[in-house]
């Protein structure tokens, strides 16, 4: 058996000691050592997205990431997006454009769609559907998923 490693995962602002094998996944000890299950397992190749976390302002794939590697580096989750009870534009467009069937992805979409509005909030329609393109649907079609995205990034636009 491999020796286990202990260390502090910062969380949604968050600090979780986590006692973990150096071999375990981000997305695995978010879920099973953090009790973060909103962020989901897929693929686990880094293909579907599903897993997407932000790690210091940069949208990741968690199954591709050892937990070792996140040590001393902000995470942000899909729970880290509402702020209490009021839920992220983001989240809340996707309620209003349907961009959800199954919501297996959603959490994946959102943390990609999020990164993205915060550091490219100028992004151009055509751009935009190339990043959004990264990511896995098996439901929705993307039409309402990348609606709602446009949406939150027009009204930032706009000021609203």
């Amino acid at each position: 058996m491999t020796e286990k490693i202990e260390f502090t995962l910062n969380v949604n602002g968050g600090d979780h000691a986590v006692r973990v094998e150096p071999r375990k996944t981000l997305v695995d000890t978010i879920r099973e050592d953090c009790g973060l299950t909103g962020t989901h397992i897929g693929c686990e190749h880094g293909v579907c997205g599903a897993c997407t976390v932000i790690l210091d302002g940069e949208a990741v794939r968690s199954c591709l990431m050892f937990a070792v590697q996140a040590q001393g580096k902000r995470i942000r989750t899909v729970e880290g997006l509402a702020d209490g009870t009021t839920l992220h534009p983001l989240q809340r467009a996707f309620m209003a454009h349907h961009g959800l069937q199954c919501g297996f992805c959603t959490p994946g979409f959102l943390m990609l769609a999020a990164n993205t509005l915060e550091t490219r909030p100028d992004i151009s329609d055509d751009e935009l559907l190339d990043v959004l393109s990264s990511n896995l649907c098996r439901c929705t079609g993307y039409t309402n998923i990348v609606s709602a995205v446009k949406s939150v990034r027009d009204a930032m636009r706009a000021g609203k």
